[in-house]
């Protein structure tokens, strides 16, 4: 059996697994410890600014913007007044004129 190898080229290994990587995430644990542990009464007093800061945020990005969608009603504006303007008037229950 002669298989030929030349055209399988291997993908290179992710930044994610390589051991510069482990090491990365090691160092940014290690100085989110020390930072959170000296500063710790900077980061509660910003606890409340961080709270109304992800308000706005959550809203731009799990509500994609207010804008630019189209209808999603399914139709348009003049669509939805033809309709109506062909259904018949229906005389008032004041007792007025229709």
């Amino acid at each position: 059996m002669n298989h030929d190898h030349s055209q399988h080229a291997p993908e290179p290994a992710s930044f994610w697994r390589s051991r510069y990587a482990i090491g990365l995430l090691v160092l940014g644990g290690i100085a989110a410890y020390l930072l959170l542990s000296e500063h710790r009464a900077h980061f509660l007093g910003a606890l409340p600014f961080l709270l109304l800061l992800a308000c706005p945020l959550m809203h731009v990005f799990m509500h994609h913007g207010h804008g630019g969608h189209g209808g999603h009603h399914g139709g348009t504006e003049a669509s939805d007044q033809g309709d109506n303007a062909s259904a018949p008037s229906q005389p008032s229950k004041t007792g007025g004129q229709p």
